[in-house]
């Protein structure tokens, strides 16, 4: 299982300080594909900006797709600029794969907007559980950035990595930035619904 799966299947089974928004979790998603192909040396960080590495087959369609969708000339993509891009419906994306590979379970329950399924109990799952109570700390950090509940890691356990560091950092920022810009539109709109009652 890849990062993105073990997120997502964590986002549905963890309870959090809120639900989960789709782009929030979309973010998140890219985020963590990004860690995975640094992992794979599939590419390197140059500050913010994406350094593609030699094109590598990763074993996910997901991430190969990720790969594939590298910008490949300089002065290359900040990691903000990918989380922003990548992240375009990326969730129902991620939620569809692994609902094909039988990854969902029929059980309904509530994802923001509309009904979802629960994760199966599978290996999978398992594994991803696995990972979020070992508090294994480039999940729980997207996590945290999601709001989703779980203990403050100790500085110890901060990845060690500074690439990993940067995707962490930049998700965060991403989330906050759409989270304030939800909360403006929903200003705007009570404004404008309370200039349309007009005086009561």
């Amino acid at each position: 299982m890849t990062t993105p799966q073990d997120l997502i299947l964590v986002s549905l089974d963890v309870p959090g300080d809120h639900p989960v928004e789709r782009g929030d979790l979309s973010l998140a998603l890219a985020g963590a594909e990004l860690v995975d192909l640094l992992g794979a040396r599939a590419l390197t960080l140059d500050g913010e900006r994406i350094v593609p590495g030699p094109a590598l087959a990763t074993g996910d369609r997901m991430l190969d797709e990720a790969q594939a969708a590298l910008v490949r000339t300089e002065p290359y993509e900040s990691v903000e600029d990918w989380l922003w891009r990548r992240g375009q419906g990326l969730a129902t994306a991620y939620r569809d794969v692994l609902d094909a590979e039988g990854q969902l379970s029929g059980k309904r329950r509530l994802w923001p907007h509309r009904a979802d399924k629960a994760a199966a109990d599978t290996p999978a799952r398992r594994h991803a559980a696995d990972r979020w109570w070992s508090r294994e700390p480039v999940l729980t950090g997207l996590a945290a950035a999601l709001g989703i509940q779980g203990k403050r890691r100790p500085a110890e356990e901060e990845p060690g990595d500074e690439a990993v560091v940067t995707v962490l950092a930049a998700v965060d920022d991403a989330v906050t930035e759409l989270t304030a810009v939800r909360e403006r539109r929903r200003i705007e709109n009570a404004a404008f619904d309370n200039i349309w009652r007009g005086p009561a």
